[in-house]
């Protein structure tokens, strides 16, 4: 890898950084290319639209950095599932790999959950994470898995439900991410002790009987 290589990948995880942060923290659209650059000490105000393009281009390579690392965690924990895994086990793999990646994160405080957040509540740009997260195989397997074992669930009760498991998904880890960045107190210790809360829940929610007068 020659100097010249090394020099531009270091830029790009400065800006990276930045617009992960200044996103998370102000929203997607309050902030400017120009203030990402300035946040990651690029004297150049063309330096993001430079490395990423777009700012569209931009949030995905955001997405893209966090997504693979969570990706293989997914997949380890999918490897060690046992022969015939319950409901809290799929669940396991679908909310415990983000918070060890937030746990990994550590300190300063993350913002990636945050960023997720801001991300998955606009509508113009949620298309970017779904269309992120559609790529993973191991997400794949997780949602044949839930459906394997909840096969009597009518799929607009699934499909509803599998929306409001992302949005409890992404709200709470955002929040936690948030109050241990303002040092306010968190229900949870520990991430790992917020994924078994998230998990406890879903299962509550995903296994609940259906009532009648749908539609």
């Amino acid at each position: 890898m020659t100097g010249r290589t090394m020099r531009a990948d270091a830029t790009r995880e400065l800006i990276l950084d930045a617009a992960e942060r200044l996103f998370a923290e102000d929203g997607v659209f309050a902030v400017s290319n120009r203030q990402v650059s300035e946040a990651a000490g690029q004297g150049n105000n063309a330096a993001v639209g430079y490395h990423f393009g777009t700012k569209a281009d931009l949030i995905r390579a955001i997405i893209r950095r966090r997504s693979a690392r969570i990706e293989a965690i997914r997949r380890r924990m999918l490897d060690a599932l046992p022969e015939t895994p319950s409901l809290r086990d799929w669940l396991a793999c679908l909310v415990r790999p983000a918070t060890v990646h937030l746990a990994e994160l550590g300190e300063p405080p993350s913002w990636y959950a945050r960023f997720g957040a801001q991300v998955m509540t606009d509508p113009t740009l949620r298309p970017i994470m779904v269309e992120e997260a559609l790529t993973s195989p191991a997400l794949a397997r997780i949602v044949e898995g839930l459906r394997d074992t909840l096969p009597d669930l009518p799929d607009d009760v699934r499909a509803e439900r599998g929306d409001m498991a992302r949005q409890l998904m992404v709200h709470t880890l955002a929040e936690r991410e948030r109050a241990l960045a303002e040092g306010t107190p968190t229900p949870r210790a520990t991430w790992e002790d917020a994924a078994t809360g998230l998990v406890d829940a879903l299962a509550g929610m995903w296994g609940a009987g259906v009532s009648g007068g749908r539609g």
